[in-house]
Order: C-alpha cells, then structure tokens, then sequence
C-alpha cells in the first residue's frame, strides 16, 4: 500500500503535520509529497489511487482505520468527483509530477524520466527550444531559444546560468509550488540550458521566505551531486543564492545587482546579460517555470511542446487561482483557452454565487480584463491587447462587491513600496498616482483627476528604466479603460459603486426587512446602535452590523 501526504508550503499551512503526526503514532508510513495544485482542498493524502481531501484530524483516524482494514468513514473524505475530473484534465508539463512523487527522492524522479541522457550537441538544444516555441514564463514571454544562443556566441569561456526563483507576485506561488515539489525539473532544466550555452555554474537566486523550497533544493543538489550529476567533474554545479524578497528583482539585471552584492536596481540595457551579466560575464536567466518545461521538451521534442498551444503562444501554462474564487490553486493549462475556461472550469466559478466582474493577470502590475471580455483567449497577443499580461500567471478574480478604483489603489500601494527608487518616473510618478487614488476612495475627488491619472500614468510607462515601473500603472490605465463609470460615480456621485469604500457608506437599518432582534446592536464593537438607530457619529463603518443581520436589513 502506498501513502502519501501532501507537504508544501499550503498543505503545511492547512494542518497536514497533524495528520503525519497522528500516522506516525498509529505506526503508519508515509511518504512525502509536494502540492498537486488544488490548495483549496488541503491537507491531501494519497492512498494507493485514491485522493482523500480536507483531511482533519477526524480524517486522518479514518484513514487509519481504512489502512488497518477496520470498518471507517474514510469515503466522506474522497476527492469529490468534480474536483478529480478537473484534476484528471490538466496537462502537466511543468506540474507533471508536483504531488506525484517524493520531492526528496531523486531516484522516484529518475524513474519518472528524470536526468535521461540524450545524444544532441548543444546546437541541437537550443533549435529544439526554437522549435518547441518556448518562452520565458516569468514575464515578458521572450523566446528562451534566443536567449540561450545569444549567451552561446558571446565571447569567453566562463558563462553562469540563473535561475529567477524570487518573483513576489501571486503567480510566484507557481514557482515554489514546483520548487517544494518538483526540484530536480528545474535543476536538469538548467543542466540543459548550461551544456547549451556553454556554462559552468547555475546560480539559483530564490527569496529567503521560502525555507522549504531551499531545503528541497538544497536536498536535491546534495543528491545530484552524489549521483555525479553535478559537480566539478561534470563541469557544472549549481548553488542557491537566498534573496531578500525583492519584488525588483525579478527584472534581470536587478537580479544580477543583488547576486554581486549591490542594492538591486535596475541598469541599463544593452548589454543585455547574455553579452555582459553576472560578474560581467554571459550569463542566462529564465524563471522556474521556464526551465520546468525544458526536460519535458529534450525528451519529448520540441514539436511535441508547439502541437499545443497557439500561432504566437506554444505549450502550456500554469495559473495561481485566487481572489473571489471557488477554487484557488495552480491550474496548467494549454494556452488557447479562454480566461472563462479558467475560471468556470478549473476555478469552479465565484464565490457565494456572485457576479463575475473581472479578473487582473500578471500580478500586481498586471491589468484589469472585465467580464465581458471573458471569451479573450490566455495567449500572449490576446492578453496584450487588453491591457494585461501574461506575467507570472497570477490571476486575481473579483466579483460584483469589489471596488475598482479601491483596487487599483491596492496594488499600486504594493508597486510603490516595491520601487527600487532608481527612476524619478517611477518613484515619485507611481507615488503621485497612489495619492490621487486613496484621495479619491476617501471621498475627496475633484475635477480633472481621471484626465490627470491617465496621463500621470503614461508619462511613468515612458519614463521607466525597467518593467517595474513601464508596468505599475497597468491597473489603473485597465480599470480607468473599463471602469470609468466607478471613478465617476467616486468623483462626481460621492458614492461607491461596488458600495466598499467606507468613505462612502452611511449604515442604516431597513425597518421594513427588520425583525428587531437587537442582534446588530449586540454585536456593534463601539454601541453605535440604540433602539434600532445606527448613530453616524460613533459607526466606525466595520460592517460588522450587516455581517451578523440574518436578513440583510442593514443598508448600506
């Protein structure tokens, strides 16, 4: 009998210790294994075929009554067939064995496939990767094939290879999701990519935060090593780098900057890093979903890996579901679908039974795609002409109750305090932005102020030495495309559409739905309300009235 329980970082979070803890007493092993994507139904444990989910404490003595041939209730926590469905349906590439084998056994990945020798020159790679029709999955989507040939034919003999595993945006989930359960897919995708361009070190530069995605590299370099995968023999070896969160460095040469030991800041391009990067040497840096999808490739061939897709957008790629949303997790997907597809199919649809109102791709800086728009296919052209981008793959879903404008405050608050503060543009332009923002969500919007955030925001793409900056104004310039009617409605209406912005919202108490419980007034934190009157001087607007009003008899 084979059992495994899911322990990455959200299974952990959702109390999977106290399964292993209750499996252990009961002298029951099990193995290790990462997320399979469905966060939203940990902790996981895996018997033989079957997927057990949500497994409390109660679960996990039912399991063990299971395992012991013992009369149980293990069945009420079996995946539910929907959820096994959608499961089934996903295309694994850079997902294929995350929650499948142990992360900390290189011989279950090995006998996955894993580190299988091939016969081609490194020309012969990189035309593979052209073929396959690969890009970068951490930003931009530039063709990694170019990437690697141009730090192939850059002069010298001493290349680094880099892997950009400290992104800070919801879709970075992704990568330490295949980090914690699938390290070796990324070792041996930079393995390939060093004998391509000619490199003798790979550096992984992963935030500090994620303590269990080091310790499993950390593992699986010890083990690649021993295996003689890896090392000074081999003329190849890989070290990690603990970076200090960054959300900066997730542009390439702020990466660079803070490998070298400098504040990470942007610099100026060309030259480009595959001339002149790390300790101004060629170096190559894609992102861990990129370099996932590599061995899939090599063994499978580049061909392969383009039959899906589109025209402009080959393969498949992975999404962290989140927001308003029944189902959060990572879903891979081949692209061509639609952004309905996503979140109706894999997503399970809104939460409470909601309204769809719109979804933001590509992180924090990503743009603002609205319900009516949900047929617009997840390519990158496709995405591109909305006003997002593919990014990361973070898509952050909203519903009917979410306010734009608040929202673009949201995440531009989240860029300002990312800013390395190298461009004027981006540093005082995005501040700027922000403060027009909280002071129109406070109520205090006047004249002129869409006409000033719209042009604010161009000159701040223009004026911005990296994609930090080029991108930050995204959710405005998408929510001010869309969304005009909410920044009106806050301007000139003094009201909040989506009736979220406290500023803007006034409790009283319907009399004609209420029953005077006094419920309301029980649970008032600052006794605002008396006889069935909600006093505007003390109501600090919590909204914990109309949280606890059985029937929705507090107005807003």
């Amino acid at each position: 009998m084979k059992i495994t329980i899911g322990k990455g970082s959200c299974g952990i979070a959702a109390g999977v210790n106290e399964v292993s803890r209750i499996f252990a007493e009961a002298g029951i092993e099990a193995t290790v294994t990462g997320c399979i994507g469905k966060c939203y139904l940990e902790p996981i444990v895996n018997i033989n075929d079957d997927i057990y989910v949500k497994v409390d404490s109660k679960g996990a003595d039912e399991l063990v009554k299971l395992i012991r041939g013992e009369p149980n209730q293990a069945d009420t926590y079996k995946i539910p067939a929907q959820d096994l469905e959608i499961l089934k349906s996903q295309t694994g590439i850079a997902l294929k064995n995350c929650g499948l084998i142990n992360p900390e056994s290189i011989d279950e990945y090995i006998e996955k496939g894993g580190y299988t020798p091939h016969n081609m020159s490194p020309e012969e790679v990189i035309d593979q990767i052209k073929i396959s029709g690969l890009c970068g999955r951490g930003g931009a989507g530039f063709p990694t094939w170019f990437k690697w040939k141009a730090a192939r034919d850059s002069a010298g003999s001493e290349k680094y290879i880099i892997c950009n595993a400290d992104e800070g945006d919801p879709g970075a989930f992704m990568d330490r999701a295949i980090l914690e359960g699938d390290p070796h897919a990324v070792l041996e995708g930079m393995m390939i990519a060093a004998y391509a361009i000619g490199a003798g070190e790979g550096i992984i530069y992963v935030r500090a935060e994620y303590p269990l995605a080091i310790k499993r590299l950390e593992i699986a370099i010890a083990q690649a090593r021993e295996k003689k995968l890896l090392g000074a023999e081999k003329g190849f070896d890989i070290r990690i780098k603990a970076g200090a969160g960054a959300f900066v460095c997730g542009e390439e040469t702020a990466l660079i900057a803070s490998l070298e030991g400098e504040r990470g800041m942007p610099r100026l391009k060309p030259p480009f890093p595959a001339q002149k990067g790390y300790n101004d040497k060629p170096s190559n840096i894609n992102n861990v979903e990129t370099f996932a999808n590599v061995p899939w490739i090599i063994k499978n061939g580049g061909s392969a890996f383009s039959a899906m897709g589109t025209e402009n957008s080959k393969g498949t790629k992975v999404f962290a579901l989140t927001g308003k949303i029944n189902k959060g997790g990572l879903v891979e997907v081949p692209m061509g679908g639609t952004v309905k597809d996503v979140i109706y199919g894999a997503g399970g649809g809104i939460k409470d039974g909601k309204k769809f109102k719109a979804v933001q791709m590509g992180g924090p800086s990503g743009g603002c795609i609205p319900a009516e728009l949900e047929n617009t296919e997840i390519d990158y052209e496709s995405l591109k002409a909305t006003g997002a981008i593919m990014g990361s793959g973070g898509m952050v879903v909203m519903d009917e109750t979410t306010c734009m404008v608040d929202m673009a405050r949201y995440f531009l608050d989240f860029t300002c305090k990312e800013s390395c503060g190298k461009c004027t543009h981006c540093r005082v332009g995005n501040r700027r932005l922000l403060e027009i923002l909280e002071r129109i969500c406070e109520g205090n919007g006047k004249d002129g102020d869409i006409e000033l955030l719209s042009e604010l925001s161009e000159e701040i793409k223009a004026g911005s030495l990296c994609a930090l900056g080029q991108t930050a104004p995204n959710p405005v310039l998408t929510t001010l495309k869309y969304f005009e009617n909410e920044y009106i409605d806050h301007i000139v209406n003094k009201k909040c559409t989506a009736k979220s912005c406290k500023a803007f919202l006034n409790y009283q108490i319907n009399m004609d739905k209420c029953k005077k419980c006094n419920l309301c007034a029980k649970k008032c934190p600052v006794g605002a309300i008396t006889d069935l009157k909600i006093d505007s001087e003390k109501c600090t607007k919590c909204g914990l009235c109309a949280s606890v009003c059985r029937l929705s008899a507090i107005d807003t």
